[in-house]
């Protein structure tokens, strides 16, 4: 399993979405993936991201995150 975080300046990342694969995972942010500059992200709104100003990636969860509380496998098709 993959997990998508998101991450809001000085506030360490948040757990927003798992994924069954990093390809699925990837082309999700691609999509979600408004316009980036200098280091800031914009995402769709709607999307796991969309309060998020960047996203980063793991196949392991971090200390503490229960992936039962986000979504798994969300795409566009369920906004």
């Amino acid at each position: 399993m993959q997990y998508l975080y998101g991450s809001k300046k000085d506030q360490p990342p948040r757990l927003v979405a798992t994924f069954d694969s990093e390809q699925q995972l990837l082309a999700y942010v691609r999509w979600a993936t408004l316009s980036e500059k200098e280091g800031v992200s914009k995402f769709e709104q709607g999307s796991a991201l969309a309060s998020y100003q960047a996203w980063s990636h793991s196949a392991e969860p971090r200390e503490g995150d229960g992936p039962q509380s986000v979504p798994h496998n969300p795409s566009p098709t369920m906004l």
